[in-house]
């Protein structure tokens, strides 16, 4: 459904942990760098933004299947967890804001989560 809907491609970026063996790493005189995670089949909305607000915002729709994957690839306690790790969403190149997350539930099971994020 989401790739018929849809089908975009975002990333969630995500601050590396291993540090290189140099020295001025240790100082903090290094930027570790970044990883992206990408996320295929997402749904995209425009959403309204008020006047005074973020100068876009948008509505991510991802499939609960890919995003729990990544929960046990990255061995975090929840999809939340996830969410609450990564730096931003990048998205057509533009590094965006997380503003909420919210799960869709059926059954007690989500199924789809979405994504909020601001430029």
């Amino acid at each position: 459904m989401l790739r018929t809907l849809g089908g975009e491609e975002i990333s969630l970026v995500f601050p590396l942990l291993a540090t290189p063996d140099d020295p001025s790493a240790e100082l903090g005189l290094m930027d570790p760098g970044v990883e992206e995670v990408k996320f295929c089949s997402v749904v995209v909305r425009n959403l309204a933004t008020p006047g005074t607000g973020p100068r876009r915002r948008l509505e991510f729709s991802i499939g609960a299947g890919a995003v729990q994957a990544e929960v046990v690839e990255r061995n975090v306690a929840s999809a939340q967890a996830l969410f609450d790790g990564a730096l931003g969403l990048l998205y057509c190149g533009d590094l965006l804001h997380i503003e909420s997350v919210t799960p869709e539930v059926f059954g007690g099971t989500p199924y789809l989560y979405k994504v909020v994020a601001v430029e």
